[in-house]
């Protein structure tokens, strides 16, 4: 594993944590359908959750909604539909991204719930 892949899945375990620690249900980390992926996909009993979870280092000033590209947020509208539809899923769908900020031992985590939402 690179440094590069290292650094995004310590990230996407301090996501992970959030999640748990809010009383989600995990129910996939990487989950992939065909050449998609979705990082976290987490339910409570409102909603199923997908999430982008986005891993900086140092203090830099980011806007974690502009890191996910139109693109990046059709290919997550696409493998949601693939991933309800193939498990029957009932509940509402929210698009989520989680922004975290490494610096040495210490973190920030910036949780953004409705970050984004399908516009077909």
């Amino acid at each position: 594993m690179t440094d590069k892949q290292e650094f995004g899945r310590r990230g996407e375990q301090l996501a992970l944590a959030f999640y748990i620690e809010n009383k989600y249900t995990i129910l996939e980390q990487n989950w992939q359908s065909n050449h998609l992926e979705v990082d976290l996909i987490v339910k409570n009993d409102e909603y199923i959750v997908f999430c982008e979870v986005k891993t900086r280092s140092g203090n830099l000033l980011i806007d974690p909604q502009a890191s996910v590209t139109p693109q990046k947020q059709r290919n997550l509208f696409h493998a949601a539909n693939h991933y309800v539809l193939k498990h029957r899923i009932a509940l509402e769908v929210r698009f989520d991204i989680i922004a975290i900020i490494l610096n040495g031992d210490q973190h920030t985590l910036e949780h953004i719930p409705f970050a984004f939402m399908p516009k077909w």
